[in-house]
């Protein structure tokens, strides 16, 4: 199946709860198929992979939903939970996913509130522990691991698509009405920071100047070292896009190009880093495919995993463009004065002339029926001086 599981949706009713959760229990258990990433890959990939973890069913705006934390898993082999944040959307079976800032929301859903969202993944299940969010949330007695996910989910869906929890178990409804009432006093305007990204993952220029400007981003402190692949054209250097010194090492911030030098023929060139850091909890997961959309997913922990990123600038070599300057060089083309002409001039000439003077025999053109006429009229002469030679021998002939 293609699309083993579907997200909950407010239009959902009852009866299915029961089936999604028998759907949801079915999970995907394979191994991320090998991908081929597009060159200039710039974030961190992963795809979904199955489910981690079933919670308790809610009723959210009076709409039965299931809840279920999902699995991402990198292209490294390392996995991350995650929770929904769109919930009017699907999500595909083994669709990839691009980590992205908060800004790249894609869902159905608002999501206008993010830091209470964040706030919200800090504060709750699985981060941390179903008793302690118990005790958070003055309960007499620890809650279940089903219940505290379910209430962590719906309180997310509040902040990410203005949902509001109308029927779940108590100890659910407390979870969720401390979840909600803490974060919009609690939350901070803080997005977790980029394990690793380079923006953008493509940039183009002509040869005899800086070409790109890519953004590094990462949330691992410290330098980073570049990697220049041995294929890069001769001469083409990567430098800090501020000051136009050569780098080799960048830090979170940083912004750098690559120095073509005028003359070097079209190519292109490429950087990339690696690093072991972490992928924090709160950062945004969207579908990789714009045309198949997937559900929006943020993560619920925090991984470490060892994760690549890459970017590449092409040029082309720039045209001469005619001058508007005059030029002392002296040139082979004739210019227009030196050529030939077919008009007449009306410039006088001391050189005699065979041509009849226009003034005295003016030229008439001989057209084909003038030239009829002629040979007609002379047949008629001709004919005439016959007839008048007949009749003058007839004459004698009878005398």
């Amino acid at each position: 199946m293609t699309n083993l599981i579907s997200s909950p949706r407010r239009t959902v009713r009852g009866g299915l709860a029961a089936t999604a959760a028998a759907l949801l229990a079915l999970g995907l258990g394979a191994a991320p198929a090998a991908a081929d990433p597009e060159e200039g890959d710039s974030a961190v990939r992963a795809q979904y992979t199955g489910n981690a973890e079933t919670g308790s069913s809610v009723k959210m705006d009076g709409a039965n939903v299931g809840t279920v934390l999902f699995e991402l898993t990198l292209e490294g082999g390392e996995t991350l939970t995650t929770y929904c944040i769109d919930l009017e959307t699907s999500i595909v079976g083994d669709a990839w996913y691009l980590e992205d800032d908060w800004s790249t929301y894609p869902g159905q859903g608002h999501f206008s509130d993010p830091p209470l969202v964040h706030w919200v993944l800090q504060n709750s299940y699985p981060k941390v522990s179903a008793a302690d969010l118990s005790e958070d949330a003055g309960l007499a007695s620890p809650a279940s691991d089903k219940d505290a996910l379910a209430a962590t989910q719906a309180a997310i869906w509040h902040f990410s698509n203005g949902a509001d929890l109308t029927d779940a178990d108590d100890d659910v409804e407390a979870i969720y009405d401390y979840l909600i009432e803490n974060a919009e006093v609690l939350a901070q305007d803080e997005e977790p920071e980029a394990t690793l990204s380079i923006t953008p993952a493509e940039a183009s220029g002509e040869a005899g100047e800086t070409v790109g400007e890519f953004l590094v981003e990462t949330s691992v402190e410290g330098t980073l070292t570049v990697e220049v692949p041995a294929g890069n054209p001769e001469g083409v250097v990567l430098v800090d896009a501020e000051t136009g010194d050569p780098v080799t090492e960048v830090e979170n911030g940083d912004t750098v190009g690559f120095e073509v030098p005028e003359g070097t023929e079209a190519g292109s060139a490429s950087f990339g880093l690696s690093v072991t850091g972490i992928v924090q909890t709160g950062r945004l997961f969207r579908g990789e495919d714009e045309n198949k959309p997937t559900q929006t997913l943020i993560t619920a922990t925090s991984e470490e995993v060892s994760v690549e990123a890459s970017a590449t600038a092409s040029w082309t070599v720039p045209t001469d463009e005619p001058s508007d300057e005059p030029s002392d060089e002296p040139s082979d083309t004739p210019s227009p004065s030196d050529k030939p002409s077919d008009k007449p001039s009306d410039t006088p000439s001391d050189e005699p002339s065979d041509e009849p003077d226009d003034q005295n025999e003016p030229e008439l053109p001989l057209t084909g029926s003038a030239l009829t006429g002629l040979i007609v009229a002379g047949v008629a002469v001709v004919g005439a001086g016959a007839g008048a030679i007949y009749l003058s021998r007839k004459r004698k002939s009878a005398e």
